[in-house]
């Protein structure tokens, strides 16, 4: 590993999280913002990117294209679409560089095509780069395999901005994959996305999830564990996404220069098993 500071490039750094990572990264002393891209074509290439994110000129001009900054940078930290991910993974794979992975919606074929690449890049991948949401996630843990098997009904609610395009969530897919995993069920089998109509009474295995998309709600989750006469839910509200940037900046700082492989979060954080198990 190295120890000089990582040089990072944002990839989609006109877009709202894009904005957001700028400034994350700028403000970071242990980090370089050393490029950003925007789509090929677009009139925002030139740019300074310090006035792209509010933050005062920075010198550092957007480019449309990674391959215009090969050699520049050691890192990407990439919140952007399924595909544009995958081709930016191929990117890292030819050109030896690590990447932080964001982006959510993946599908099942996707996601098998990131993990190909495991034994060829750093990635770090995560529904969720918040510290604060990983750290819940191990409260679901513990939450899960002591009350699941108990008669405690399981639900997972989000709540997301107008413009986020896929549901659920991909944090609140995860959170419904740890509960379902600590008490021992098969999330594909019994998670319920959908209820219309008339759909009978509640299965005492249903892991159920319900979205809300509304404003500029940046992001909210609530796991239910319910039974007659009580109600436990662990809640994670986030108010700005400079939390979730912070989270990936730091991801970056620590994939940098490691050896290929697909970490999490609980690897950039170091969260050791506090369930006890």
């Amino acid at each position: 590993m190295t120890s000089a500071s990582p040089r990072i490039a944002i990839v989609g750094a006109a877009g709202r999280m894009g904005r957001v990572l700028i400034a994350a990264v700028n403000q970071d002393a242990e980090s370089e913002l050393a490029a950003a891209t925007v789509r090929p074509g677009s009139s925002l290439a030139g740019a300074d990117l310090g006035e792209l994110a509010g933050v005062g000129r920075l010198g550092i001009a957007a480019v449309d294209s990674l391959e215009a900054v090969v050699d520049d940078i050691d890192v990407l930290i990439d919140f952007t679409t399924p595909q544009l991910t995958l081709s930016n993974l191929a990117f890292c794979a030819e050109h030896g560089k690590a990447i932080v992975i964001g982006t959510t919606g993946l599908s099942d074929a996707e996601l098998d095509e990131l993990d190909s690449y495991r034994d060829q890049v750093p990635m770090v991948f995560a529904p969720n780069m918040s510290v604060g949401v990983n750290l819940t996630l191990k409260l679901l843990e513990i939450a899960a395999r002591t009350l699941g098997d108990e008669g405690y009904d399981i639900e997972v609610i989000e709540a997301h901005h107008r413009h986020k395009v896929d549901a659920p969530s991909g944090t609140a897919l995860r959170m419904g994959e740890v509960v379902a995993a600590a008490v021992d069920r098969n999330l594909k089998e019994h998670g319920v996305f959908e209820r219309v109509g008339q759909c009978g009474p509640r299965d005492a295995k249903e892991i159920g999830f319900a979205t809300v998309r509304a404003g500029d709600i940046v992001g909210e989750h609530t796991v239910m564990f319910a039974t007659e006469g009580e109600r436990i839910e662990v809640t994670h509200k986030a108010s700005s996404r400079m939390t979730f940037a912070r989270g990936a900046v730091r991801a970056a700082r620590w994939v940098s220069g490691r050896s290929a492989g697909r970490y999490g979060m609980d690897d950039v954080l170091g969260l050791e098993d506090i369930s006890g198990a």
